[in-house]
């Protein structure tokens, strides 16, 4: 299969014992099997250069440094692509060195569809198949410099110095990381020479994933790289460098004073020297002090809910993950004033959402789930460990919850514009929307859809995507929030069925509703619906929820039909906004609330048609689906206590 190249690149010349100028940057190429693609103007590379276009963008915009993108384009010639920057690189940097390597690699590697290429900053890898699967087995490349004098006179104890700060940093990387990152150095005595050192993986392994990956390089790779004053392996999923001079910016996450360890050597793969297992011993200790804060605070909640928990399939990563996000109730209660009212931001179904600020000095926004509420423990550990595990810049961060006494809480990083349609439905505040901050969300929430869909290391379905979950930044900057009814789809997963139809109500999809059959152009009706609002101002379910004829998508059709749109436009958007853009939007948005889920176009679609210049080329529409037209009062039930969101939308439960 083309993908294992990008997991095991098994074949490849072992450069060993090179300067870093032979072959900059590396690269590797093809997986034995020759496949490339035919020429400079083949779909395939088209399909690599619709990658381009966003993942250096989003690697460089996420606190990881790292994205994804899996099966662009169809088959044969969909592409997957993996891009991560080193942790110490900035954003402009990392922008700028992908953005590079998406030139570099194509020719580099001779057209081969399956190709990496690693610079010191940053990596990029690409193949027509799923890049997700992990194999650490096969052989890696490995570098070294020998520089003069580089052939130690004590060299055993400069190579047994080596090996430990190797495997300190990677421990550290491995476990006390979530970007799966770390820098160390080590300064036992005037006799020996500083080192340095760098181990990463990418941030989607566990941590043991990524200890066994380290593993396996460096206990393949330092017996061959001793007496060598530096050199590095480099593979997709994991990486170290060593070397007597600096080459990171940033602190030193690990640092190793005193005099030299023992005299035996670690053993392959990374076995503990007496001062491997002093780390090893602190490190245990700081997981378990974690764990045991964690479970304390799982045992101080309702029993109820400490029984949903468990029968709730749960792994030892997932639990991890969670643990290591707990606040005490003490600390958010100081944060809130104690929950007070003037640090109120809203309410709805699911509670109250207040402000607070951190010891730290952090501002957070702290939503706390009424005892009626309809998001169970399901629904809030949903919420927990996605929001967890996906990072983007226009997706809400969690920053913590908290499960004590009655409480349900969650904390979100501070939005000081609160949520989309408290400005956008507001007669006097949408003024403050102009087109360019409009064009901006509407941007930004496809992009973030584009990676819960398509580049994110799993598939996710947000289906409850609405104007209430849409959080805006100080700079009108969207972040989609509120996932406690979203799912996670399967690699060969199209589309699944249920008979629990939850959402809001005017922005599900035809099939949705009626059939409880929903997929990614689920939410792809749902943003539909949304550029609609942006547009025109207007609620769509006030139009379907009314006595009117017409409901705002049926309202927008037959305007358009008549060449009539730019009558729909919001009034409140001033006389010299860009037509042609607002047109597009329009068009979009029809593209996207279509009646057949097939001729809705995925979000990396939409994404291209934002960023195009060209109007013409846009597919043309058909009649789309209507809210009348598709949904009855014995298809659904409508409540009006939010699942998720604020109660001025209904939302539904079937």
């Amino acid at each position: 299969m083309a993908c294992r190249l990008i997991l095991s690149v098994a074949i490849v010349a072992v450069a060993l014992l090179v300067r870093r100028s032979a072959g900059y940057p590396w690269a590797l190429c093809d997986d034995g099997t020759g496949s490339n693609f035919p020429a400079r103007r083949s779909t395939y590379l088209a399909n690599i250069n619709l990658v381009a276009a966003t993942l250096p963008r989003n690697a460089s915009a996420s606190p990881d440094l790292f994205a994804t993108a899996d099966y662009i384009g169809a088959a044969p010639n969909q592409v997957s692509a993996l891009a991560l920057c080193r942790g110490d690189a900035t954003p402009s940097s990392c922008l700028s060195c992908l953005t590079q390597a998406f030139r570099d690699l194509p020719n580099t590697c001779a057209y081969n569809r399956v190709a990496t290429i690693f610079y010191d900053s940053c990596l990029l890898s690409y193949s027509n198949a799923s890049i997700f699967p992990s194999d650490f087995s096969a052989k890696i490349p490995a570098y070294g410099n020998r520089d003069s004098g580089s052939v130690m006179t004590e060299a055993a104890q400069f190579n047994r110095v080596m090996a430990t700060l190797v495997n300190a940093t990677a421990d550290y990387a491995a476990y006390n990381s979530t970007r799966r990152y770390a820098s160390g150095e080590a300064d036992f005595n005037q006799e020996f020479p500083k080192l340095y050192s760098w181990a990463q993986c990418t941030p989607d392994l566990t941590p043991a994933r990524c200890r066994r990956c380290l593993a396996q390089i460096t206990g393949r790779y330092i017996p061959q790289l001793e007496n060598y004053t530096g050199g590095f392996v480099r593979a997709v999923r994991c990486s170290f460098q060593y070397s007597t001079s600096p080459f990171l910016d940033g602190p030193m996450l690990v640092q190793l004073p005193g005099s030299p360890p023992p005299a035996q050597a670690p053993a392959a793969g990374g076995a503990p020297s007496e001062t491997m297992r002093k780390i090893a011993v602190a490190t245990v200790a700081a997981v378990l002090t974690i764990s045991a804060t964690c479970f304390y605070a799982w045992r101080k909640a309702k029993r109820t809910s400490a029984k949903a928990l468990q029968s709730y399939p749960t792994s030892a990563d997932d639990i991890q993950n969670i643990c290591s996000l707990h606040l005490d109730l003490s600390v958010l209660r100081v944060a809130t004033d104690d929950f007070a009212e003037h640090n109120k931001l809203g309410e709805g179904g699911f509670g109250v959402v207040y402000k607070g600020i951190l010891p730290e000095g952090q501002r957070i926004a702290v939503k706390r789930l009424s005892q009626t509420s309809r998001q169970g423990i399901a629904e809030l550990k949903t919420e927990i460990l996605l929001v967890a595990k996906v990072n983007h810049k226009n997706l809400a961060r969690l920053v913590g919850f908290c499960l004590e006494s009655h409480d349900k809480l969650l904390v979100y990083e501070y939005m000081s514009n609160r949520s989309l349609d408290t400005i956008l439905f507001d007669s006097t505040k949408k003024k403050e929307l102009d087109w360019g901050k409009r064009l901006k969300i509407i941007d930004g929430i496809a992009r973030g859809l584009q990676y819960l869909h398509e580049e994110s290391q799993m598939k996710i379905v947000h289906r409850d995507l609405k104007a209430s979950n849409i959080l805006l930044d100080s700079a009108y900057n969207p972040k989609i929030s509120d996932f406690g009814l979203a799912k996670i789809f399967a690699g060969d997963q199209s589309h699944i069925v249920t008979y629990c139809i939850v959402g809001t109500y005017g922005y599900m999809s035809p099939e949705y509703a009626m059939h409880g059959k929903y997929s990614i152009k689920s939410d792809v009706f749902s943003f539909g619906v949304l550029v609609l609002e942006i547009v025109t101002g207007r609620r769509n379910w006030d139009f379907c929820d009314s006595e009117q004829d017409a409901d705002l998508i049926n309202d927008v059709w037959e305007h358009w039909t008549r060449e009539k749109a730019i009558e729909l436009i919001d009034p409140s958007l001033t006389n010299d906004c860009p037509i042609d853009q607002l047109l597009k939007c329009i068009h979009i948005g029809l593209l996207c609330v279509q009646q057949k889920p097939s001729d809705r176009p995925v979000m990396s679609a939409v994404n291209f048609m934002l960023s195009s210049k060209t109007v013409d080329r846009l597919p043309s529409v058909s009649r789309p689906a209507f809210c009348r037209q598709q949904t009855s009062a014995n298809s659904i039930k409508v409540s009006s206590n939010g699942l998720a969101g604020q109660n001025s939308n209904p939302e539904v439960i079937g």
